[in-house]
């Protein structure tokens, strides 16, 4: 594919299937298509694509299955793009492993941004835990130092509080949906959605110049959290 970027468009609207692979072609990146699910998966296996954009109504098998099974063997990331805008169906498919939900319909800066970040993520190695320093707009967490900056000022957070915020930029571009949140700060078996509501708004407090209209951490209503990446503030 002369070294360009692979991904597999897996989409049962032709129209849409062409247009993404439009868009997609026009920005240097090479394109596979399937409009079924089980090819998807062959495809997927065989062809080894660097990103997959995963359409969930589908002839053959769900969406959702296809995301399953990927995510047995393979880490590629997986963008989700559907019309399916139901909460319940964007937490099934984050919690399954896929990196990010674009919800149909959608604009073309959108996509391509969503697809630069699931690619940048997968090749840093997201979450890394060597990477010692990350800056995103004036805020910079020092994760050696265990301090967190915003325009030069150190902001002082609780235990609790800084660990969300470094979970939440380590994966910056990404919605973490609540319950990966609960899951990773207070562990399994517990219900701390208050707990997490709370301490949210605190540390929109004290890194946002307005916590109405916040600039670094927004909310996807019923699903979870975005750190936005450097591209997007």
């Amino acid at each position: 594919m002369n070294g360009k970027v692979l991904i597999l468009v897996v989409e049962d609207e032709a129209g849409i299937s062409t247009y993404i692979s439009t868009v997609l072609n026009s920005n240097d990146y090479a394109v596979l298509r399937t409009d079924k699910g089980e090819e998807a998966v062959s495809l997927a296996a065989s062809h080894h694509p660097d990103l997959m954009l995963l359409d969930l109504g589908l002839p053959d098998i769900d969406g959702i299955e296809v995301l399953r099974r990927v995510r047995q063997w393979s880490s590629m990331p997986i963008v989700v793009v559907s019309a399916r805008g139901h909460e319940r169906e964007k937490v099934e498919a984050l919690d399954l492993g896929a990196d990010d939900y674009i919800t149909k319909p959608f604009g073309t800066s959108e996509l391509l941004a969503r697809i630069r970040t699931a690619i940048r993520h997968n090749r840093q190695g997201e979450g890394s835990p060597d990477q010692e320093k990350i800056s995103i707009g004036l805020m910079t967490i020092d994760y050696g130092k265990r301090t967190v900056t915003v325009n030069g000022r150190e902001i002082h957070f609780t235990p609790i509080e800084y660990k969300i915020i470094t979970l939440l930029a380590r994966h910056a571009g990404k919605v973490l949906t609540h319950d990966f949140l609960i899951r990773e700060i207070w562990g399994p078996y517990t219900n701390e959605n208050q707990t997490l509501r709370v301490n949210m708004a605190n540390i929109r407090r004290k890194i946002e110049a307005n916590p109405a209209e916040p600039k670094y951490i927004v909310t996807e209503v019923g699903v979870g959290y975005r750190m936005k990446d450097g591209d997007h503030l």
